[in-house]
């Protein structure tokens, strides 16, 4: 029965992602498609999330009201997925299958069923290979290449303008994609002016990744040459000891704290305790970190990246530096630390900023463009 055909006009969604949200080694983009995902099935749309899970976790699982199916592991769901799609659910007369690309694509087009949306938080392109050994950022970065052709039938939905223009590029007609924001929860994130540090404190929340730009944030803390200031670097990966090697030889490593991966409350409490926060990623879907610190009412230094370039305005919630420019992100945070009233009155701006974008109006708007895409009976 098509959704046209429904007294109630429900959809029949089946998401695939590599990760669910309690996988171990989920970030922004699980957050991300729980959030949407999960108000979709509140507001009664049927809700399917095929995913690779880990090591002993149980192969099925209800979160969010979703309806969780894990197949293998992160190494091998890729070659699993679409085996289990035809053995197991493509019989369940699905309207629309939303493939969220966060990683190599799946290329899900060329799996049999219902018409394709491919969800695009961003792509690595060339920052692979600021991460991952020459072979296998080359594999990834070929993997990338078929896309416009692939996923030509299809319809995109990007989560900032970047994104977008990162897929026109590559050959994805511009009318084919649809541009919906992610949200911020602005009732957990929420100033507390009473809990800034006394002192100068700046902050760093993510994974400790190469391509995360985290040795720029330790540069720029170093060069910035504020005896009273602190650094916080709050997340979890591999690069952490080359990190705590950096601020040694830096000269800063009394300075500094590693806090290793941190609860929703310890990351609340970090968030409104710093006098900023400094990302200085090269590229990002969008930056849902400078987000979560605007809606606590917290300025952000930033790399003035595709994606994070839309989660900061500049010289209003925070500042935008050219990315790698170290001695700029430094002479911000001196800036900061000499004006704890600057501070405040970009805080407020901030979370002003945020309150503007909410996780109901993200679902909202993807179950338009949904609705749409399975009238369409596929892309456009």
């Amino acid at each position: 029965m098509s959704p046209a055909a429904r007294a109630d006009g429900a959809l029949r969604i089946v998401v695939v992602n590599w990760q669910c949200r309690e996988n171990p080694q989920a970030g922004g983009a699980e957050i991300h498609l729980h959030e949407i995902f999960g108000r979709l099935v509140a507001m009664g749309h049927e809700v399917v999330l095929l995913c690779g899970g880990w090591p002993g976790c149980p192969p099925r699982a209800t979160l969010d009201g979703i309806e969780v199916h894990r197949v293998g592991t992160r190494a091998s769901f890729p070659f699993l997925a679409r085996g289990y799609w035809h053995s197991a659910l493509v019989g369940r007369a699905f309207d629309v299958l939303v493939e969220d690309i966060n990683k190599v694509p799946l290329f899900t087009p060329l799996w049999h069923g219902p018409p394709k949306v491919a969800l695009v938080p961003h792509l690595f392109g060339g920052t692979a290979f600021q991460e991952l050994a020459a072979p296998l950022a080359a594999a990834v970065w070929l993997a990338e290449r078929p896309l416009p052709w692939v996923y030509r039938r299809a319809a995109f939905q990007a989560i900032s303008d970047s994104t977008r223009d990162d897929l026109v590029s590559r050959g994805v007609k511009r009318e084919s994609i649809r541009v919906i924001f992610p949200g911020i929860d602005t009732a957990q994130y929420t100033p507390d002016a009473r809990q800034r540090s006394p002192r100068p404190m700046f902050a760093y929340l993510g994974r400790l990744k190469k391509y995360k730009g985290v040795d720029l944030v330790l540069r720029s803390f170093a060069h910035a040459n504020i005896p009273e200031a602190t650094l916080e670097i709050a997340g979890a990966g591999e690069f952490r000891p080359d990190l705590e090697r950096l601020a040694g030889t830096l000269g800063v490593a009394t300075r500094v704290r590693f806090l290793g991966r941190i609860d929703e409350s310890e990351k609340i409490a970090l968030l409104r305790r710093a006098w900023a926060t400094l990302f200085a990623s090269p590229k990002e879907g969008w930056g849902i970190t400078n987000l979560e610190a605007a809606a606590s009412g917290t300025p952000v230094i930033a790399s003035n990246s595709p994606g994070i370039r839309e989660s900061v305005r500049h010289d209003e919630t925070g500042f935008l530096v050219p990315h790698g420019d170290v001695a700029a992100m430094a002479a911000y945070m001196r800036r900061l630390s000499d004006e704890r009233s600057l501070v405040e009155h970009l805080g407020t701006a901030a979370r002003r900023f945020a309150e503007g974008f909410t996780w109901q109006r993200a679902a909202d708007e993807t179950a338009t463009h949904l609705r749409e895409v399975v009238g369409m009976g596929g892309g456009r």
